[in-house]
């Protein structure tokens, strides 16, 4: 018998936090906690207006689940997986924080972290990024200053002075810059900025159009670095459609569905050529512990979240200066640090945020 209680919490970052679209100074998030014979899954999504994924809603889509938990166990894995899928619907995020506590539970039950369970190692898989929101250009110049001990710096464009940006960043450091326009570019633009970028030494370009953009196959031919797709590649079907407008991909788990899918698009984009990549939101302990289980599989890992928050609400696994630090306990090896939820506790509007 599997119990189930869920909370919202309230994240805050340690700076405001700007990218094309909008500007987060506390960060909403979600997280639910699976618990059968004294072992404790855990799993988080965050909220995102962008993609219509709120508190509430998540609550009440993953309280679906409840007559399914009450007479099953983790044990059958894929099975519950796949159920849980089918009754959650289209609610990628919400789901994506049950995949994460089935998995954590499922490994924690075998008494094994759950990359071990996968035969993966620790030890493999790339250094993470950092990343820089937009800002005054001083304001940015001062956060590349405070964690100068990273390998490797994301920085958020889509602004009137994103060259401008680059160029004074780079007089400050020589370590590899990702760049992502969160869909603020055109084709032009694009193609364009990628010459200009190639010689700041960029690495590649993250989503510079908006989704179903005609204009990217154009900008993927001609374009001077590898581009990836993010906004354009939230599920396992925009895998295929990627290949053709990308060099690569960057997997969220949120908005694919959790750690289930994610290793489904890996294998297809590994069958298609394309390069994988995985990302994060502003997201806690819980969430960077479970993405950091399929690290070892990928060619590049943005997984900064915890690293950007002024309190955290869980331990699990550590990410210093790009590196991971797994946990010693099993399944993700998160634990709460307000202890575990009470089971049956249900989050809703108004109510769990702490």
């Amino acid at each position: 018998m599997i119990t189930l209680a869920s909370q919202g919490f309230q994240l805050p970052l340690k700076h405001p936090f700007t990218i094309s679209r909008g500007t987060v100074k506390v960060q909403d998030t979600f997280v639910v906690q699976l618990h059968e014979d004294g072992c404790f899954g855990y799993g988080e999504a965050t909220a995102n207006d962008f993609y219509g994924a709120t508190v509430s809603r998540m609550a009440d889509a993953t309280e679906r689940l409840r007559p399914l938990l009450t007479g099953a166990s983790a044990d059958s894995l894929d099975e519950l997986l796949a159920e849980s899928a089918r009754l959650i619907g289209d609610d990628s995020f919400a789901l994506c924080a049950v995949d994460m506590a089935l998995h954590d539970l499922w490994a924690r039950r075998r008494e094994v972290p759950l990359l071990a369970a996968w035969g993966l190692d620790a030890n493999a898989g790339p250094l993470s990024n950092y990343t820089i929101g937009i800002d005054a250009i001083d304001v940015m110049v001062r956060k590349l200053a405070e964690v100068a001990e990273w390998p490797i710096f994301k920085i958020k464009l889509g602004t009137a002075d994103d060259l401008a940006i680059i160029r004074e960043l780079r007089r400050h450091t020589d370590k590899p810059f990702r760049v992502d326009a969160n869909c603020g570019w055109t084709a032009r633009q694009a193609i364009e900025f990628s010459e200009l970028l190639a010689d700041l030494e960029v690495e590649f370009i993250e989503q510079p159009l908006p989704p179903d953009d005609p204009g990217m196959a154009e900008v993927r031919r001609q374009s001077a670095l590898p581009v990836f797709a993010d906004e354009s590649c939230c599920v396992e079907a925009d895998v295929e459609r990627c290949a053709e407008s990308f060099h690569g991909i960057n997997i969220k788990l949120v908005k694919c569905g959790g750690l289930a899918p994610a290793r489904r698009m890996i294998a297809r984009a590994r069958q298609l050529g394309l390069q994988v990549m995985c990302g994060c939101m502003t997201e806690s302990t819980v969430g960077i512990s479970a993405l950091a289980q399929i690290v070892p599989q990928l060619d590049h890992v943005d997984m900064d979240g915890a690293a950007l928050l002024s309190a955290d609400i869980a331990r699990g696994v550590r990410v210093e200066a790009g590196r991971r630090h797994y946990s010693p306990a099993t399944g993700t090896g998160v634990e709460l640090l307000g202890g575990p939820l009470p089971d049956g506790a249900v989050a809703g509007v108004g109510s769990g945020l702490a």
